[in-house]
């Protein structure tokens, strides 16, 4: 662990306690941490967060390399992610335009 000393203030332990999602640990770890360029193949995603971030790319019009800079996660992961919910995706877009 880089930052052990972080763990024992209460305002991170507090923080800690709120993180149910991938997406709020992703963010958690963007607040605590310094960019790290570290291998990232580890990080695991849940259906909520990889719908969210597809969600954002279309919203916004960015690239799947824009993506995948911004979120360290590799451009074939999120062409994969397209294909699994692109119906799903569809239908989200198509509900919130109402």
């Amino acid at each position: 662990m880089e930052y052990p000393e972080k763990l024992k203030d209460p305002k991170v332990k507090e923080l800690l306690e709120k993180l149910h999602t991938s997406e709020d640990v992703l963010k958690f770890n963007e607040k605590l941490f310094k960019q790290s360029r570290e291998n990232q193949k580890l990080k695991t995603y849940d259906r909520q967060t990889m719908l969210k971030l597809l969600q954002y790319q279309k919203k916004h019009g960015h690239s799947t390399s824009y993506m995948s800079r911004k979120y360290k996660i590799s451009r074939t992961t999120l062409s994969k992610w397209k294909g699994m919910f692109e119906e799903e995706l569809e239908d989200t877009m198509k509900n919130a335009g109402k």
